[in-house]
């Protein structure tokens, strides 16, 4: 085994013991007395079954990565890529037909062994804690509308990628990333109108109490609300949820059924004004850039690793081409995403609590209604309320709702 292999089977192994770890601690970490901060939230018998779910979803989860692992690491040491690749292209077609063929039966391969656990998840798991509301018909339909979509719009894209990597010469890279940037922009602005409805029903807010208060406040903070949507999450499961998606005149902000079920009025301003702060703060034009200058940076880095032979040594493969080369750069590279991934998980975790802020201090109400809303939230999903620290520092985007609870609590006394 060459450099390439050992890095990426360190890579892949360390990550593995790094979830193990990760998990032991998050579950060691669990406080049987409910935080004083719930006192009144949760029963006990809630806050068990809170505890019981985080634990159950954990161990779940380490099956799927202890079976995914064992899987690419078979089809890794017993040459999957290499009869693959030669599979691929003794159907003599053209180059850019043979990588959408090899890359598309290995996403095929793994959805096809990925589905179990998914059904397990979704109709054994979910439905233990009464959160599934997923039939199987829906459950169905998303998969196969998930890979048309994987095909109509990844399929293009893809192609174009190995297009430019086999025809344009050195600067492949930098056209790549262009086309990718303006590809993934516009997808984003067509997602709310044409993408989003194909999965879920989108009902603007009807007339009343909550639709008024809303408004009255986009006004006072002047922020020209034009899309405000209830989402049919409840066809799928009785969490909450809310978020805001799309950007120019496609934008808009969605509350689940759900949530607009179980929350007050003020509760649902407050949880508005976060979304508006998300905006407002510039939250989502910096993830943007962020993306652009990361997306960039990996085409560059990929230009260079593409024509480096050891790495097709790596995986067994004689013949060096672009789409095994973008599979196994990728698996090269997952090292610096997980770096990255940390990096990004406390940037996101800093939008959070200015977005917390912004609806503490810009509603009218202080920064109670955003903390019941919260602990709500925080009950009706069965979250862990005490997650062990090393687990908030890989893999939370959000911070602990009880760190949340008490930086707005801080707003408040300022």
């Amino acid at each position: 085994m060459n450099i390439y292999g050992i890095i990426i089977l360190s890579a892949l192994l360390i990550d593995y013991v790094i979830e193990i770890i990760t998990d032991v601690l998050n579950i060691k970490a669990m406080n049987t007395g409910l935080p004083e901060e719930f006192e009144g939230v949760y029963d006990p018998d809630t806050y068990n079954k809170s505890q019981e779910y985080t634990k159950t979803n954990t161990r779940f989860g380490l099956i799927v990565s202890t079976f995914d692992l064992a899987v690419i690491l078979s089809f890794w040491f017993f040459g999957g890529f290499s009869y693959l690749d030669t599979w691929t292209r003794e159907l003599a077609l053209h180059p850019i037909w043979t990588g959408l063929i090899y890359i598309g039966v290995l996403m095929l391969f793994k959805t096809v062994l990925s589905l179990p656990f998914s059904i397990y998840s979704t109709f054994v798991i979910e439905e233990r804690f009464e959160f599934n509301k997923t039939t199987p018909k829906t459950f169905i339909l998303d998969m196969i509308k998930g890979l048309l979509l994987a095909v109509i719009i990844g399929g293009p894209l893809l192609a174009g990628i190995l297009a430019f990597f086999q025809f344009t010469g050195d600067l492949a890279w930098f056209y790549c990333w262009i086309v990718t940037i303006i590809f993934t922009l516009f997808i984003q602005f067509i997602a709310p109108t044409w993408i989003m409805p194909l999965f879920n029903k989108f009902t603007p807010l009807e007339d009343g109490e909550l639709k008024e208060s809303i408004f009255k406040y986009a006004d006072k903070i002047k922020y020209p609300l034009s899309g405000l949507f209830v989402m049919d999450g409840s066809k799928r499961s009785a969490k909450s949820n809310a978020f805001f998606t799309g950007f120019g005149k496609n934008k808009r902000i969605a509350l689940f059924d759900t949530l607009i079920e179980k929350h007050s009025v003020k509760e649902l301003v407050a949880v508005i004004a976060h979304e508006v702060g998300h905006y407002k703060k510039k939250h989502i034009l910096k993830g943007i850039i962020i993306s652009i200058l990361h997306t960039g940076a990996v085409f560059f880095l990929l230009s260079i690793f593409l024509s480096h032979n050891g790495l097709y040594e790596a995986f067994y493969i004689d013949e060096m081409s672009i789409y095994t080369g973008l599979i196994f750069f990728g698996m090269l590279f997952s090292p610096i995403e997980m770096f990255l991934s940390i990096f990004m998980n406390i940037f996101s975790r800093k939008n959070e609590y200015e977005a917390d802020n912004f609806a503490a201090t810009t509603t009218g109400d202080g920064g109670g209604p955003m903390i019941d809303a919260l602990k709500k939230l925080s009950k009706n999903n069965l979250s862990n309320l005490t997650p062990h620290p090393l687990n908030v520092f890989l893999n939370y985007s959000h911070p602990p709702v009880l760190e949340r609870i008490k930086v707005i609590r801080k707003v408040d006394a300022a």
